[in-house]
């Protein structure tokens, strides 16, 4: 029996740095890559994919809400339309730069609000 260790990654956009992906990514097997709502962008997602690629990580899609200055964290009052294509959107994404690695999607995995918690203040 095997152990899976599953890590978000992928956070940091633009000047912004987040996490040391490169320092993490060799002892992980599944990382839930952030797809640019409330962190990454499409730089550093495809860095991270080739990084998992290179390590033989899974990935998956960390999708949230749209809602960068509260890193997801956040309700947002969305009807279903608008919010599914909000996850269509960001999944695809990182479908993209999967693809162009020959890689599959092996799992989505909502991020903050959108998995059920909210840090309202």
């Amino acid at each position: 029996m095997g152990i899976d260790l599953n890590c978000d990654m992928g956070e940091a956009y633009s000047i912004y740095q987040c996490g040391d992906d490169e320092g993490i990514m060799p002892f992980i097997s599944v990382a839930n890559v952030a797809c640019g709502f409330h962190a990454s962008d499409p730089t550093v997602m495809r860095q991270t994919v080739a990084l998992a690629k290179q390590h033989g990580v899974r990935v998956g899609a960390h999708p949230s809400f749209p809602d960068r200055d509260g890193f997801g964290r956040r309700r947002m009052d969305m009807g279903a339309e608008e919010l599914t294509a909000c996850i269509i959107y960001q999944v695809g994404a990182l479908k993209a730069f999967l693809d162009e690695q020959g890689m599959p999607l092996n799992h989505i995995k909502p991020h903050g609000a959108l998995y059920g918690g909210s840090r309202q203040r």
